[in-house]
């Protein structure tokens, strides 16, 4: 990226997770110039397209074997507020009018829509709005990092407490909802399969529907295409948006199983999912998404993407020897570690973007963690550069 005054930044957050393949990828470009002469828009009520069919039936393949159904929408918040409401009119539509309550952990990001606000109560950017928030139940959270060696005896406790939790809970709950293996937004923080599959098998058997938020860790964030693939227990709904495009256009998909679409096939008008958007599934943005998937499934790309998983967690385990840090963690091209703070101060000194800015680095701390996700494009040696200047500025 480029200043007005010429001086060159590093991407290294993929500005704010969206560019997978860095930004004004040609390839991209042409794919929306050329769908533009054919169909810019039509409305997706009655009516549907080709770009719309060949992303809903590539994304169907590319994720594990259990969805049929793909609802399109506009972006990550309302990709989950499309999965709340699929959740919550399901149980109604069958008759059970009892799970109106909704499950999620602690530290949760969904989006800024009143249910994905709902989800993420507590959080102090929707203090304003909390007395319109529905019920939801929350789950403690194991985070963790390299060599945390308390890691098996927290998770055992954890799962006690969860299992209590839903068993008090579960005739009255709708649906869990989870970023699978990292919460971005309360700091990229990470767990173990181990700790979600165990969890997810607690909710699972009660017949609860299990949502995943993937708009940040799918398209191989974390290394593998979508985080999903990390897990044995599958999710009944998952969220896409953020990457989808390649960072070009707001799109977003919320896909669901045959046994929840059903549920709202009815002769009976109340039963229909009334939601829609003016953009639903625009031609323009269902182009770039196929073209930024045909970017994402080169043998190039894929092995990228394994380069920099190695360096991420390289950078990690060099960032535990760093003196008033902690807590370093890598998970495929995401990596991120903790600024230990004065107990009296509440404030980042070392974790500044300006401090980052000024050695040409676009990075962008969430409170005292340090994050990078940078795009597929990056080159080896940049990247390293990049490591060498953050400890240079962290050292300093």
């Amino acid at each position: 990226m480029f200043d007005e005054n010429g001086t060159s930044y590093l991407d290294l957050i993929s500005s704010w997770w969206v560019n997978l393949h860095g930004h004004g990828h040609p390839v991209i470009a042409q794919a929306i110039y050329e769908q533009a002469l054919k169909l810019e828009h039509i409305i997706f009520a009655g009516f549907t397209h080709e770009p719309a069919v060949c992303l809903a039936e590539r994304l169907i393949r590319l994720l594990p074997g259990y969805f049929q159904r793909a609802f399109y929408s506009d972006n990550g918040s309302t990709a989950i507020e499309v999965a709340l409401k699929l959740a919550y009119q399901a149980w109604r539509n069958k008759g059970e009018f009892r799970r109106v309550k909704f499950l999620c952990f602690e530290g949760c990001y969904h989006g800024d829509t009143f249910g994905s606000m709902a989800l993420g109560k507590g959080m102090p950017f929707f203090k304003a709005f909390e007395d319109l928030f529905f019920e939801v139940i929350k789950l403690p959270y194991l985070a963790t990092y390299r060599n945390d060696d308390s890691y098996a005896l927290k998770e055992s406790r954890y799962i006690s407490l969860i299992e209590e939790i839903v068993e008090k809970n579960h005739s009255e709950l709708c649906a869990f909802v989870l970023e699978p293996m990292v919460q971005g937004a309360s700091g990229m923080r990470m767990t173990r399969p181990s700790f979600l599959n165990k969890v997810m098998k607690l909710v699972k058997e009660k017949g609860i529907i299990i949502i995943f938020d993937e708009v940040m860790t799918g398209f191989g964030r974390a290394g593998e295409m979508f985080a999903a693939n990390y897990l044995s227990i599958h999710p009944d709904i998952l969220c896409l948006a953020k990457g989808i495009t390649g960072g070009f256009l707001p799109l977003a998909v919320t896909l669901t199983t045959e046994d929840i679409f059903q549920k709202f096939c009815s002769d009976d008008a109340s039963k229909t999912f009334f939601h829609g958007h003016s953009y639903t599934a625009n031609p323009l943005a269902c182009a770039a998404a196929l073209a930024s998937l045909n970017l994402l499934e080169l043998k190039e790309t894929q092995e990228n993407i394994k380069s920099i998983s190695t360096l991420q967690a390289d950078f990690a385990a060099e960032l535990t020897e760093l003196p008033g840090y902690h807590a370093a963690r890598a998970l495929g091209t995401i990596c991120a570690f903790e600024e230990i703070q004065d107990i009296n101060s509440d404030t980042s000194i070392k974790l500044n973007s300006e401090n980052f800015y000024k050695a040409g680095l676009l990075l962008r701390p969430l409170g005292n963690t340090l994050y990078l996700m940078p795009p597929y494009c990056i080159k080896p040696d940049d990247l390293k550069d990049a490591h060498g200047k953050i400890l240079t500025i962290l050292k300093a």
